[in-house]
């Protein structure tokens, strides 16, 4: 209850007033005169710290899993809205707890924005990510110079030493500047699939001029309110040639989320894949369980009317939520707006019950404009539901390591077991549960 006051607080905090007046217009004139930011038309900077996998904790409610970065090289555009990180990371805590890759040794990452549009690269092939374009925009536009730029743009309110502004749709944003009249805070609020709204601050110390341009070379970031970005900068290059290009194969990734496949591994069961993230459905007599709603209401929306297409007349009634991890969770709030009860292992059920229930003002989700109390039920160790003809069993694997609270899903009539896949884990059927 303390954070959801506090982040309403915050909120209101970020709301901006009226157009922004003369004395305001001033004061940002000054600031970004002082940062250098007339003349800066891009920026790339390169530096070694610790980066964290937001909403990848082992256990519910606890700091995000932590990374060291071998390297980290960031280049920005400020007049093309393009931002482009090339990192190398490794985990910082053996043996390690949670999720985010690599699970083991290092891994070469590159993500990048442009626009409207969001992406990896993995080698030659370039994936729509859409999902992370409101925080790598905001990468940009919280930026020192950025924000000055974006709060022109957007008639920021000004407050002595503060500057707030909205982009409709995608963050809320208040900067504090430091005793030199640079930019020391930026507190921002952008909506998350499974929490609503999320805080999130980035933090700039040890400014240095580099040709009449301020770089602060100590860059903190923490999102829900843990550590996300410790970055101690090296090497800082401004006007730097950052030319990024959206790949044809991105822009015709319309709705990437909302793709899916299904196949019958058996009578009454359907695997639904199509993307990423997979969820099985399960018919029973009078209903339907479906086993993970994950990503987002995109994906979740997508997955139910599979759902309903493939089981026709029957409601779904349960959504069992493998783990609380951002991205398998992302698609229970549209679970919730439609009344279908959630069931999650008893460790992660306060916190989806609060997640389920907090509101999403910038980003308006089915969840918010449906209203509806969410139901969640709890799993200790085991629980069989069944219908007098199917048997589903629901078991919980205790002492895993990428999460306390996983559950996996096991048919007896059908000599099959599932467990949470993803990206880089495959459906297994066996002819008995790995217990």
């Amino acid at each position: 209850m303390r954070k959801a006051l506090v982040l309403v607080a915050l909120i209101a905090l970020l709301s901006p007033a009226a157009g922004l007046s003369q004395d305001g217009r001033k004061t940002l004139e000054a600031t970004g005169k002082a940062l250098g930011a007339d003349s800066l038309k891009s920026l790339q900077f390169s530096g070694t710290g610790s980066s964290f996998a937001p909403g990848q904790s082992a256990v519910p409610g606890a700091p995000w899993p932590k990374f060291n970065l071998i390297s980290f090289t960031r280049q920005i555009n400020y007049e093309t809205a393009s931002v482009r990180d090339d990192l190398v990371r490794a985990r910082a805590e053996m043996p390690p707890r949670g999720g985010g890759t690599p699970g083991m040794g290092e891994l070469r990452q590159i993500l990048v924005a442009r626009g409207d549009h969001a992406w990896n690269v993995t080698g030659e092939t370039s994936t729509a990510t859409p999902i992370a374009l409101v925080e790598r925009q905001l990468q940009i536009w919280g930026s020192p110079h950025g924000f000055i730029r974006a709060a022109l743009a957007n008639s920021a309110s000004v407050s002595g030493r503060t500057i707030s502004f909205a982009s409709a749709g995608k963050f809320m944003v208040k900067a504090t500047l430091d005793d030199q009249g640079l930019i020391g805070t930026i507190d921002a609020v952008v909506s998350n699939p499974v929490v609503g709204d999320m805080p999130i601050q980035l933090s700039y110390t040890d400014y240095k001029d580099f040709g009449g341009v301020k770089i602060p070379m100590r860059i903190r970031q923490s999102t829900g309110g843990f550590p996300t970005f410790d970055l101690t900068v090296t090497d800082v290059q401004t006007n730097a040639a950052v030319d990024v290009q959206v790949p044809d194969s991105v822009r015709q990734a319309t709705m990437p989320y909302a793709r899916v496949a299904s196949e019958q591994p058996a009578p009454g069961v359907w695997y639904i894949a199509g993307g990423s993230h997979h969820s099985v459905a399960i018919e029973m007599q009078d209903h339907v369980i479906l086993v993970e709603s994950p990503l987002n209401d995109e994906r979740a929306t997508a997955v139910f009317a599979e759902t309903r297409r493939l089981v026709p007349g029957k409601p779904i009634r349960y959504v069992v939520a493998s783990h609380h991890h951002f991205d398998h969770a992302g698609g229970l709030r549209a679970a919730a707006s439609e009344g279908i009860t959630v069931i999650a292992q008893e460790s992660s059920r306060a916190f989806l019950e609060q997640a389920l229930a907090a509101p999403a003002t910038v980003t308006p989700d089915r969840q918010a404009r449906a209203g509806k109390k969410p139901v969640v039920e709890g799993v200790r160790d085991r629980r069989t539901m069944t219908d007098g003809t199917r048997t589903v069993e629901i078991f919980h694997i205790a002492g895993n390591t990428h999460g306390d609270s996983l559950l996996m899903v096991y048919l007896p009539k059908d000599v099959s077991w599932w467990r949470p896949t993803c990206s880089r884990r495959r459906r297994r059927m066996r002819r008995r549960p790995p217990w």
